[in-house]
């Protein structure tokens, strides 16, 4: 029987895709935010993927739970960040709707896994 890697669940898979969006997007953010919303955007998607490898990586149901459940609340902390930064009219909420479609995503699959 096959190990599972980290690399190889469908929600790691997802959080690369959500790092790349959210790279993109802090790219049309105003250059006084580079430090600060863009660079907190940055550290909330890395950390949703991150968690989750680290989590995985322990080898106990318990701890990767756990990691799992930091990871969602990164997911939030994004949402959040998206959220502010069409509320201060960077960004457009077409701008970013695909990256809260994806958030809503990868949280459910971050719920289902925790659930197992």
């Amino acid at each position: 029987m096959a190990i599972l890697e980290y690399k190889d669940l469908l929600v790691w898979q997802k959080g690369m895709d959500i790092v790349e969006e959210t790279y993109q997007l802090t790219k049309l953010l105003p250059k006084e935010e580079i430090y600060a919303l863009s660079n907190q955007m940055r550290r909330a998607a890395v950390s949703i993927l991150s968690n989750i490898a680290e989590g995985q990586q322990r080898k106990s149901t318990k701890e990767f739970a756990n990691f799992l459940s930091i990871s969602r609340g990164s997911v939030a902390e994004l949402e959040t960040q998206l959220y502010i930064c069409v509320r201060l009219n960077y960004l457009t909420a077409e701008q970013v709707k695909k990256s809260l479609d994806m958030c809503a995503e990868i949280g459910k699959m971050l719920n289902s896994l925790i659930e197992k």
